[in-house]
């Protein structure tokens, strides 16, 4: 077999997508496919072929080449176990993927071309090398996110951006308490990913849903697992949780020089987005978007009153343990 060297990029770069919270089967294939695609020279392989090799000759292929691009000086694989054990205690994994996880990728040598400034999934691979076996340990002394242990399942980018930095605030860290946050796209694509991921996942799964997803929780209330949980918003969607004050306190830190907001530009009983758009629009403002607004909150959380009760209610059910069917619907 003739290959050349993966560079430390692609090094970096495989590492990467191997310890992502990914389906275990599709980055695996993804990541042994890419390095024997692009640096096999002899036999050469097209993708097709790749796809349709047995899991143990994908496995042995790309482990020789990566291995191959290293200067092998310790041959410990406890890595190897570590990552077998955590990716089959988190998804729900066929043989076929049991195979590939089963691999003795160098890790030990490869964590050598890692770079100061890291994501977190590489920031554990790291510790993983020191030696520090109480993996939730590890994850709450450093704030690692891995292991994950729970799914909060979203709506959309609000919520992403800003239920962790609610949390954070409250005193529960979601990079310490391993929780993975998903952007699902709206609330029918929250509850296609529902149906997916149970399939897949060993772990809870918490679905924040806006006021106007009642029939998409009676469509996912059949397929509720024991250990997962939902939370209707009371009125509206998650900006309408957000106190006003917090909201003018943003908008008149973000626009200090430009204009002032104040309680009657949000008019009570119309929701927050669309007062948002308006004064935006009669500001003379930059065009409204929902992600840029979360990131300016974010950044102004400052004090308790600006956790409203039920935005401090939707992090404490997320807190709790999973030991029984507890779903919460919240009404105006």
């Amino acid at each position: 077999m003739k290959y050349k060297k993966l560079t430390q990029e692609q090094i970096i770069i495989s590492l990467d997508r191997l310890t992502r919270f990914k389906n275990t089967k599709e980055k695996y294939i993804r990541v042994f496919s890419d390095i024997i695609l692009s640096n096999l020279i002899e036999p050469k392989y097209k993708k097709n072929d790749v796809l349709n090799l047995s899991p143990q000759n994908l496995k042995d292929l790309a482990e020789e080449i990566f291995n191959g691009s290293l200067e092998i000086k310790t041959t410990d694989f406890s890595i190897n176990k570590t990552l077998y054990d955590y990716e089959n205690s988190i998804f729900v994994n066929d043989d076929y993927t049991k195979i590939l996880l089963d691999n003795r990728l160098n890790y030990f040598e490869a964590l050598n071309f890692l770079k100061k400034e890291i994501p977190v999934n590489l920031k554990w691979l790291q510790s993983l090398k020191n030696n520090e076996n109480n993996l939730k340990q590890i994850r709450e002394s450093h704030y690692l996110k891995y292991p994950i242990e729970k799914v909060i399942l979203v709506e959309g980018l609000t919520e992403e951006i800003l239920l962790p930095a609610f949390s954070k605030f409250l005193g529960y860290d979601f990079y310490q308490k391993g929780i993975q946050v998903i952007g699902a796209g709206g609330k029918n694509q929250v509850v296609k990913m529902y149906y997916r991921l149970i399939n897949e996942l060993r772990i809870p799964i918490f679905l924040l849903l806006d006021k106007d997803a009642e029939e998409n929780i009676r469509q996912v209330m059949p397929k509720l697992r024991k250990i997962d949980k939902i939370h209707l918003v009371s009125c509206g969607e998650f900006e309408d949780l957000l106190p006003k004050s917090l909201i003018i306190k943003t908008l008149n830190t973000h626009f200090a020089n430009f204009n002032t907001v104040c309680n009657k530009d949000l008019v009570d009983g119309v929701p927050e987005v669309e007062n948002l758009e308006n004064i935006f629009k009669t500001k003379g403002l930059h065009e409204f978007k929902k992600a840029d607004f979360a990131k300016m909150v974010r950044d102004n959380i400052s004090e308790r009153t600006d956790v409203s009760t039920e935005i401090a209610e939707i992090i404490e059910e997320i807190s709790e343990n999973y030991k029984t069917l507890d779903t919460k619907i919240c009404s105006c």
